[in-house]
């Protein structure tokens, strides 16, 4: 996909930060769900779209419903947005631990 096929997405009211730190620890606000983890890949639901965060020895050190606020740690290589609509796994990490 090309920078001119990209769609633009509507960001009115939603305030969401990414704070990288030396590609060591990632804190990410804005988080609606988990909704899959694993020590290489941690897909998360966001305000903005799906967050899919790559790398090796990943580990969720926080996670903050009330403050909507995950910290990822470990050694990030990647971070990627997709569309909310991409189709996502069956069942979230939260809906597993409330059932």
């Amino acid at each position: 996909m090309t920078v001119d096929e990209r769609k633009p997405i509507n960001t009115t009211g939603v305030i969401q930060n990414l704070i990288l730190e030396n590609r060591g620890k990632l804190s990410i606000s804005g988080v609606l769900d988990v909704l899959s983890f694993d020590d290489q890949v941690v897909i998360l639901e966001t305000e903005l779209g799906l967050l899919t965060v790559k790398g090796e020895n990943l580990r969720i050190n926080k996670l903050s419903i009330d403050t909507s606020e995950v910290i990822v740690e470990g050694d990030i290589s990647s971070l990627n947005y997709s569309d909310k609509t991409t189709e996502k796994s069956k069942g979230s990490l939260m809906s597993k631990i409330f059932k």
